[in-house]
């Protein structure tokens, strides 16, 4: 079994996650955008594309707590 503590991301690393994180999510919502307004928000897929706006937004908000917590350390 595997007891070394993995290292933190740096803070460049954090920065960069961040921009690959907001580039996804940019397209994800201009995907999103169309798909709702093609089939509506109670559409299965309209819903689960709004669900994952939602969820890669909870995502960027752990990982900027997360950065902050890095960089305390």
């Amino acid at each position: 079994m595997h007891s070394e503590t993995p290292l933190p991301l740096t803070a460049a690393e954090h920065r960069e996650l961040g921009s690959e994180i907001r580039a996804a999510a940019g397209r994800l919502q201009e995907l999103c955008h169309l798909v709702v307004n093609v089939y509506g928000p109670n559409n299965r897929a309209g819903f689960s594309f709004i669900k994952a706006m939602e969820a890669l937004d909870k995502l960027e908000t752990d990982l900027r707590a997360q950065s902050e917590a890095d960089q305390v350390r």
